[in-house]
């Protein structure tokens, strides 16, 4: 039985809003975002239903551009994230770092500025170019349109052969490249490190925006070929975007802001135990959005993910949420290999695709990621308890799905009836908004699940060891199953392995490095 069903009051819709970044809430914010983020204004509602405050420390574990995590800051919260995405984690970290002072980025970017503008220029006079015969949105052209259909024949500048192929063709054209590739190097080559993040980060988002090819509608493609763009002056408006919002939060830059380059689903290893209030996150849906394709372009050229190894390891580290990110040695699905309505799942997934004749590599992974996904999400679930305090409060927000082959799975019900069964009460499902299927046109519901941690495991007392399990025709050598209904208080036995485990709890810092950040292991740094 689902949650929802065995709750019909608390599961009731409560609330339908919109998934838009507000004008008060742009500051940092719009430094770079995902186009499918959860917007600040939902974070603000939990921080106070939950009633946040400082000397709180605040947990996203798929943090992705940082949020929940900027939101935090803004109050004065301590807050911490987790996030594999190596370019999500990069936008993150710049974005609750501020330490700067506008009037100094501002002067040095306009330096660099100069630099990449007069290498541009020396560029065009060895490719003999006429300086006056093109503009591009209003500012003159450093090539003509002949640049872009010759490339490297014209002596621009273009990633390592491997690297291209890592590009979704036509995401970025020639000369727009070439002007990106001239600026970044300009900008790795100033005297501060301090500079370089902001700038580094100005750039993702400028290439997204204004410099590349891309569109965003239900998947990332390829729109309006833009044969050359004004790299140089996007960027340095991007700059100048961060430099004002520095002026104005610059005041609150002692609250304490982590980001971890680590995999949610092993939430333990980078956090202490118990030092975690709230968690207010978004995780992955399960759908066929592949979130390293979004990012591809930026991450590719600022030189994040080199090549596919590289990109390989970086699915790896991520939730199983479409087809693309699967992996013959992948085990998540064991996690909730007993859960019956995920099973049902599944299996009438795979029951469409032999009824369509769907014999695709991917269509035949449908039913298998579905599994791994809920597998997934469970091992996080389960690793994320050791670093919650009792009592600790948590939204998730999630989306029901409908991209496989139309088989409706209702993500919310689905996580938190495997968040209870892991000893996490559930409080409510509230209904942030509603959307219409890209597949089916339905209204799909996206919620928010809101638990809390009561921090202690629970366990019902339904088999004792001898005793024939209702699922098993053997009998049962468990203590105990695990689930949301008749609880118990659970206690360790008094063991020798119990006592070894207790003992080595106690010898672990107590503390972080400061009052608000989880301590975390030094593996876990990214590099």
């Amino acid at each position: 039985m689902l949650w929802a069903d065995a709750n019909p009051a608390l599961a009731a819709p409560v609330a339908n809003g919109e998934n838009k970044l507000r004008p008060q809430d742009r500051a940092v914010h719009d430094w770079y975002r995902f186009v499918l983020s959860f917007p600040p204004h939902l974070v603000q509602k939990y921080l106070d239903q939950f009633g946040v405050e400082a000397g709180n420390t605040v947990l996203d574990p798929f943090c992705g551009t940082g949020t929940t995590l900027v939101e935090c800051k803004k109050r004065g919260v301590g807050s911490a994230g987790l996030e594999s995405n190596s370019i999500a984690h990069f936008a993150s970290a710049v974005k609750v770092d501020w330490s700067a002072k506008g009037e100094d980025l501002v002067r040095e970017a306009e330096q660099v500025a100069e630099a990449a503008t007069g290498a541009l220029w020396d560029d065009r006079a060895a490719c003999g170019q006429n300086t006056g015969s093109s503009e591009t949105d209003g500012e003159p052209s450093l090539f003509d349109e002949s640049a872009t259909a010759h490339g490297a024949e014209t002596g621009l500048r273009r990633l390592e052969p491997e690297q291209m192929k890592l590009l979704l063709k036509d995401s970025i054209s020639p000369v727009p490249l070439h002007k990106t590739l001239t600026l970044l190097e300009a900008i790795d080559g100033s005297g501060s490190a301090s500079f370089r993040q902001y700038g580094r980060l100005a750039l993702a988002n400028a290439l997204v925006q204004r410099i590349g090819n891309l569109k965003f509608g239900p998947e990332v493609g390829v729109g309006r070929i833009r044969g050359d763009a004004p790299a140089v002056e996007a960027w340095l408006a991007g700059v100048k975007t961060i430099a004002q919002d520095l002026d104005q939060v610059r005041d609150r830059c002692r609250v304490a802001s982590d980001v971890v380059n680590s995999d949610a689903r092993h939430a333990s290893e980078a956090l202490a135990p118990r030092t975690i209030d709230a968690v207010i996150t978004s995780p992955p849906y399960p759908n066929e959005k592949d979130y390293t394709r979004t990012t591809r372009l930026e991450s590719v050229v600022l030189g994040l993910v080199r090549s596919r190894a590289e990109l390989r390891q970086l699915k790896q580290g991520l939730v199983r949420s479409n087809t693309r990110g699967v992996y013959v040695a992948d085990t998540d699905d064991q996690a909730i290999a007993e859960n019956q309505a995920i099973n049902r799942i599944a299996e009438a997934i795979e029951r469409r695709r032999i009824e369509l004749g769907k014999t695709s590599g991917f269509e035949r992974q449908y039913a298998r990621v579905t599994r791994l996904y809920f597998g997934g999400m469970a091992q996080h679930f389960a690793s994320l308890r050791k670093a919650l305090k009792p009592g600790a409060k948590l939204a998730y927000v999630v989306g029901d799905q409908a991209s496989y082959l139309r088989v409706m799975i209702r993500t919310g019900q689905l996580l938190a009836d495997i968040a209870e069964s892991l000893g996490y009460r559930v409080l409510n499902i509230d209904l942030f908004r509603t959307r219409p299927s890209t597949v089916t046109g339905e209204q799909l519901r996206e919620e928010v699940i809101v638990m809390e941690w009561p921090g202690k495991l629970v366990r019902k007392s339904q088999h004792q060891p001898g005793r024939r399990s209702p699922t098993s025709s053997k009998p049962s050598s468990r203590r105990s199953s695990w689930t949301a209904t008749q609880v118990v208080r659970w206690k360790p036995l008094a063991c020798p392995r119990t006592a070894r485990r207790r003992r080595r709890r106690n010898n672990r810092p107590a503390a972080g490095p400061s009052p608000f950040v989880p301590w975390k292991f030094p593996s876990s740094e990214a590099t």
